[in-house]
């Protein structure tokens, strides 16, 4: 690897670690008299435990794995989108909000995103996802397990 890709993924890195999340561009809207458009963005965060739980179940449920979707012809791509487009759609209204407006903001994001931006953002934001900050969690409780037998108790049983 090159010098410049090590440092994009160390930053991505970086961003992951302090949760500064993924910015999104929603919508390019033209102003007269202006060279560049008016770029609209929203920041993509890691939701909250429950929301990850739902992020998780709606990406499972596709049953499709990020380099699978890479190597899609564009039949594939079609069908994928007429099938999971609903739920690539919710995937990014889960991270941008709380729970409670995800409804309105999966239509949003349905009618207003475009494409390009939708599968770019749920690459990136699958990729920093994952099970390591719960690590730590679970060897703590595997340890403190009230249920396990300790030393003495390996002969007994009770």
């Amino acid at each position: 690897m090159d010098d410049k890709t090590i440092r994009l993924i160390q930053r991505e890195a970086a961003e992951a670690l302090l949760n500064i999340g993924v910015s999104l561009p929603l919508k390019e809207i033209r102003i007269p008299f202006r060279k560049r458009p008016l770029v609209l963005r929203v920041t993509m965060r890691r939701p909250s435990m429950s929301g990850q739980i739902q992020l998780a179940r709606t990406y499972l449920s596709m049953g499709v794995t990020s380099t699978e979707i890479e190597n899609f012809s564009k039949e594939e791509q079609m069908r994928f989108i007429a099938d999971h487009g609903d739920k690539v759609c919710r995937m990014i209204a889960l991270t941008l909000g709380r729970t409670c407006f995800v409804r309105p903001l999966t239509w949003f994001v349905k009618h207003f995103v475009r494409y390009e931006f939708q599968v770019a953002a749920v690459r990136k934001f699958v990729t920093l996802m994952g099970t390591d900050p719960f690590i730590p969690i679970i060897r703590s409780a595997e340890k403190s397990n009230p249920m396990k037998l300790r030393l003495s108790q390996k002969r007994k049983g009770s």
